[in-house]
């Protein structure tokens, strides 16, 4: 009978850093972490979009996520990595950051809604702030950093 509980009892996230920041993912739609490898770039894509991989045989589009959030440029160090999402179970997408820490399990009582300043530019990409043991986690609306469609 306790097996049951354990679904209830918070939603898992995967820590990353980007830059000095932390951000939570959803494990649900995290399908693998790879090391950083090389990326054929593709012409005339978004300038996040750093090109693609083959994953065992599966092309994935990869994206810069400090990009996306109009941070600086990646440093590549030997910490960075490419989470590899399935938001669909058709359509994998590669997202780099600069480490994953860990995994953390936050109830709901742990994680605040955010209120929207409509000036804040990545304030749409962030669905609320996770705590855990007296540090924030920003948790990422995968759906709103991958899905949206922008002018190129």
């Amino acid at each position: 009978m306790e097996e049951n509980k354990v679904g209830l009892e918070g939603i898992q996230y995967i820590v990353v850093k980007i830059g000095s920041e932390q951000y939570g993912i959803d494990i649900k739609y995290v399908d693998n972490i790879v090391r950083l490898q090389k990326i054929t770039r593709v012409p005339k894509i978004q300038n996040y979009f750093k090109g693609v991989i083959n994953l065992r045989g599966e092309i994935v589009p990869v994206m810069s996520l400090r990009l996306k959030m109009n941070q600086a440029e990646n440093e590549y160090t030997n910490a960075a990595r490419i989470i590899i999402l399935k938001l669909e179970p058709q359509a994998a997408i590669g997202m780099i950051v600069d480490e994953v820490k860990e995994v953390v399990t936050l109830d709901e009582d742990e994680i605040e809604k955010v209120v929207y300043n409509a000036k804040e530019e990545n304030a749409g990409y962030i669905i609320g702030i996770g705590k855990h043991e007296g540090e924030l986690i920003s948790l990422l609306d995968l759906n709103a950093v991958i899905g949206e469609k922008e002018n190129v």
